[in-house]
């Protein structure tokens, strides 16, 4: 199909440069049957009942952002798949006059031989760190992998580096981060769980292929980024029987419902998954493992909003966005979230 069936106008003033403080009173969206409903996220345990299951994505990001020279010229690169633990593929500006052999200075004893140049200001970078490991040094010397919308004159701050994960983090890997669950505070937390609805976690490590822009015209010819994804026997388990027992399976966020999509047989039964996955959802797509999905408000064109279009209708969700739009609602990796609930396209 049509990539631009999936364009939309958004007003830059509404790209959220900061998080709603605290996190649980961003706004929430609710998508219904016969149109939208304005709320907070805090309301969230008022749209779920008792047996309901939330997955969770406990990727943790690393600070996979670089700032170096080669030579003179100062170069950004921000890593986004490990090769190994010191070679790796990267995003790198400015990249028109870098070639394979360059190196690029990062630190004393930190720097990088560039040994493959792609397109897209792509190249494959092999690290040495001296007496460091590759976490100590991006530890010391790397900051929060920020998508490029979200402005800071200086890059990225010590504010960003907490503001850019969730709380549940617990698996070092992801270079972008599973936005949906930055809304999540301990006491939401808690009050889901006083509600009786269920939380169960897997592992998606977002790369920063999910959040680049289709340049094609048509859905057809767009190459997803594979990620590496984890779900363990007792998460599958847990899924199925809330399932079975009549409970919805609620994704908290695209990366946990790409996670759970590509776990499921085709009777939407969840097996243990190991591996990568390239999901690529658009209309048409017929989901086997979730009932609805919590998620940020995404950009136009992305495969993000063509995975919304496909859970709840093209036209259901344009109208939601320009909704969102017209009152105001914050979008993007710090910005307010929806509810989505499968609905007929």
């Amino acid at each position: 199909m049509k990539v631009d069936q999936f364009d939309f106008d958004l007003p830059r003033e509404l790209i959220a440069a900061r998080p709603a403080v605290p996190r649980d009173s961003s706004r929430l969206l609710e998508i219904r049957e016969g149109g939208v409903a304005d709320r907070t996220f805090s309301d969230l345990p008022d749209l779920l009942v008792p047996g309901d299951m939330l997955v969770f994505n406990d990727t943790r990001v690393i600070p996979v952002r670089l700032t170096g020279r080669r030579g003179e010229v100062s170069v950004e690169a921000t890593l986004h798949k490990a090769i190994d633990e010191f070679e790796w593929q990267a995003f790198a500006k400015p990249a028109r006059k870098l070639k394979p052999g360059d190196r690029l200075a990062f630190a004393e004893d930190f720097e990088a031989e560039i040994m493959a140049k792609g397109e897209g200001g792509e190249v494959r970078l092999k690290f040495s760190s001296g007496s460091m490991t590759m976490a100590e040094a991006l530890a010391r010397f790397g900051s929060a992998p920020l998508p490029p919308y979200i402005p800071r004159d200086h890059g990225p701050d010590c504010r960003d580096g907490r503001d850019y994960q969730t709380i549940y983090a617990r698996h070092d890997g992801a270079v972008a981060a599973p936005t949906a669950g930055l809304h999540f505070t301990e006491q939401s937390l808690a009050r889901l769980a006083a509600r009786g609805v269920g939380a169960v976690y897997g592992t998606l490590h977002v790369g920063a292929g999910t959040f680049l822009p289709v340049k094609t015209d048509d859905t057809d010819d767009h190459r997803m980024h594979s990620e590496t994804g984890h779900l363990d026997a007792a998460a599958a388990d847990a899924i199925n029987g809330a399932r079975a027992a009549g409970g919805r399976v609620i994704a908290v966020g695209t990366t946990s419902l790409r996670l759970l999509e590509s776990a499921a047989d085709g009777n939407g039964q969840l097996r243990p998954f190991d591996g990568e996955t390239s999901l690529f959802i658009t209309p048409g797509y017929e989901f086997k493992a979730i009932d609805g999905l919590i998620s940020n408000f995404h950009t136009p064109r992305s495969t993000l909003f063509m995975l919304v279009c496909a859970l709840a209708g093209t036209a259901r969700m344009k109208a939601a966005y320009a909704h969102a739009v017209a009152v105001g609602y914050r979008f993007y990796s710090f910005g307010d979230a929806c509810f989505i609930p499968r609905l007929a396209s």
